[in-house]
C-alpha cells in the first residue's frame, strides 16, 4: 500500500511496532516530530535525499513535508520508535512565554538528524509510560512533556530556533520545479497546491499555463514516462517500481502503461 498517509495521530505521543515484515508506504507531516529510533532501521526519502536512522539515532521532521518511508525490523525482532509532535499551538504559547522568535528562514534539510545525548535518551525513555495512558490522555501532562520536549531541543541546538518558531505558511515558489521533483508522491492535488503556496483553484490555472495539461494527465504521463525508462533501460521490474512512482496498485499501473504504450510493462524486460 503506498497512498497519502497525514501523519497526525490522536495524541501528541506516538508509538510506531511493527513485527517481522517491512512496511513500505509515504506520508504528510504537517506538525514538526522529534523522534527516537528504538529498534530496526527507517529510511525516510524526501524529494532530494534520502535519510536513515538506525537504532539509538534521535530525529527531527519539519513540518510540510511530503516523505516516502520504509519501516525495517530487526531479524526476528520488531521495528520499533517513538515520536512526541510539536503542534502550532504549543510552539506558538512557548514562543510568547520564553521570547524566542525565528532569526531566519531555515533552508536545510527535511529531515534533521540529531547528535545522541543523554538528554533525549532520558526524555525518550520518561515517554513510555504514556503509551498506556488512555485516549485522549490527560491535556495537563501532554502539555508538560511537549514544553520539556521544546528545551531540550533548543539547549541541545539554539540554532533550531529558526525551525520551530518559523510560523509562516509556505509560500508562492516555482511549481514546475516543484512538481518536476515531487511528482512521484501519490498526495491530492490540494496538498501539492498548499504546498507550492496556491489554492486549489490558482495550482489549476498555474499548471496548465506552464505545462498545457491538466494536473492529473500531467502526473499520470510523468510517472509512466519514469516507469517506462526504469523498465527499459534500467531493468526494473514493474513490481518494484509502481508504489514508488505514485500508482496505488500493480493492475492500475500495468493498464495505464499498457493503454500508452501499446504493452504491457512486463514485456518491456
Amino acid at each position: 500500500m503506498l497512498t497519502e498517509n497525514q501523519l497526525s495521530p490522536q495524541s501528541e505521543i506516538h508509538y510506531s511496532c511493527y513485527y517481522t515484515r517491512n512496511r513500505g508506504g509515504e506520508q504528510f507531516i504537517p506538525e514538526h516530530a522529534f523522534s527516537y529510533q528504538i529498534s530496526g532501521n527507517l529510511t525516510l526519502t524526501s524529494a532530494d535525499k534520502v535519510y536513515t536512522s538506525g537504532p539509538g539515532d534521535f530525529r527531527l521532521s519539519r513540518r510540510n513535508q511530503l516523505v516516502k518511508f520504509l519501516k525495517e525490523p530487526p531479524p526476528g525482532g520488531e521495528f520499533k520508535s517513538v515520536s512526541i509532535f510539536l503542534d502550532q499551538s504549543t510552539l506558538r504559547n512557548f514562543s510568547i512565554e520564553y521570547g524566542y522568535k525565528a532569526g531566519k528562514s531555515y533552508e536545510g534539510d527535511s529531515i534533521i538528524q540529531l547528535k545522541p545525548n543523554p538528554l533525549y535518551k532520558s526524555f525518550m525513555d520518561s515517554l513510555q509510560p504514556y503509551e498506556h495512558l488512555p485516549q485522549p490522555a490527560d491535556k495537563n501532562l501532554l502539555a508538560l512533556k511537549l514544553r520539556e520536549a521544546i528545551l531540550i531541543l533548543l539547549q541541545r541546538n539554539p540554532e533550531l530556533k529558526d525551525v520551530l518558531f518559523d510560523f509562516s505558511e509556505p509560500g508562492k515558489i516555482d511549481l514546475e520545479g516543484f512538481m518536476n521533483k515531487n511528482y512521484h508522491f501519490n498526495v491530492q492535488l490540494k496538498r501539492f497546491a498548499y504546498l507550492t503556496g496556491r489554492s486549489l483553484a490558482t495550482f489549476k490555472r498555474d499548471f496548465e499555463k506552464i505545462f498545457h495539461i491538466t494536473p492529473s494527465r500531467w502526473l499520470q504521463q510523468k510517472r509512466l514516462q519514469e516507469a517506462h525508462y526504469q523498465i527499459k533501460e534500467q531493468g526494473k521490474a514493474p513490481s518494484d517500481i509502481y508504489l514508488e512512482l505514485g500508482f496505488e496498485d500493480l493492475s492500475h499501473f500495468s493498464y495505464a502503461f499498457k493503454k500508452t504504450y501499446g504493452v504491457a510493462p512486463s514485456r518491456l524486460l
